[in-house]
């Protein structure tokens, strides 16, 4: 059966229109693409910018936390010029150990923070007791011996001293439960403050006390590395053994 000319116009145009109506859908649904990807385009500059002024106030705020955490470093340590930088020195020679420990930490402030602030409890102590060049009593020792206490308790409630508190309480204990304030023993110690007695210990022996001269560095070495699994941490020992002398005598000359 043929095809009359006018039906086969008719279905050309209807084709046509039917061609015509998709570019046109096509154009607008690339108008919408368009439109969507610098939609997409502003709103991942906007979320740069946030990014930048958050990371610029995070940074401020570390910088603010900072100059509080040395200030009141600062302020322990002015009460003992015998001392020195004392805190500035085991910060440092404590963030080379828990570098070679592998501490994870050492990527976050609070650790620094801890370090610093370990002896914080001190500003409670009496000066006839914290400056007496001779063997304390046994009521003295047991007062000293709350310093860590002490320093714990002024930082609780300070939010972003939560884990630098842990150091400050910690540091005096001993890997065989010997320590003070709480007798912690091996893993029950939170390993911050493991790493940070060592180093406590280290300047205690390399500097000149009221009680006692300093002793080389060698020496010094020597005595901490025999305490490995009674005074300190075995683990941490062997981190503090790779340290080079250079490296801890290069902290001693730059602080002073």
């Amino acid at each position: 059966m043929a095809v009359s000319a006018s039906v086969l116009q008719q279905e050309v145009e209807r084709l046509r229109a039917e061609v015509e109506r998709l570019r046109e859908e096509l154009s607008r649904r690339e108008r919408e693409a368009a439109d969507n990807e610098l939609q997409l385009e502003r709103y991942a500059a906007d979320l740069r910018e946030t990014f930048k002024q958050e990371r610029a106030r995070a940074q401020e705020l570390q910088r603010s936390y900072m100059a509080t955490v040395r200030a009141l470093s600062n302020a322990v340590e002015a009460r003992d010029a015998y001392t020195g930088k004392h805190a500035e020195r085991v910060t440092a020679y404590g963030l080379k150990i828990a570098a070679a420990y592998g501490l994870r930490l050492t990527e976050s402030p609070e650790l620094e923070f801890g370090f610093l602030l370990h002896d914080i409890g001190k500003v409670a102590i009496p000066d006839a007791i914290l400056y007496k060049p001779e063997q304390l009593t046994d009521k003295e020792r047991a007062l000293m011996e709350q310093h860590p206490v002490i320093g714990a308790q002024i930082l609780r409630g300070i939010e972003f001293l939560s884990e630098a508190a842990h150091v400050v309480r910690s540091h005096h204990e001993r890997w065989d439960g010997r320590g003070y304030p709480d007798g912690l023993s091996e893993a029950q110690i939170p390993v911050s403050a493991r790493v940070f007695t060592v180093a406590d210990v280290l300047d205690a022996l390399t500097t000149d006390r009221p009680y006692r001269p300093a002793i080389p560095l060698s020496s010094a070495r020597k005595m901490i590395v025999e305490e490995s699994g009674t005074h300190f941490d075995p683990a941490v020992i062997e981190a503090f053994e790779a340290i080079e002398d250079p490296t801890l005598q290069q902290i001693a000359a730059e602080i002073q």
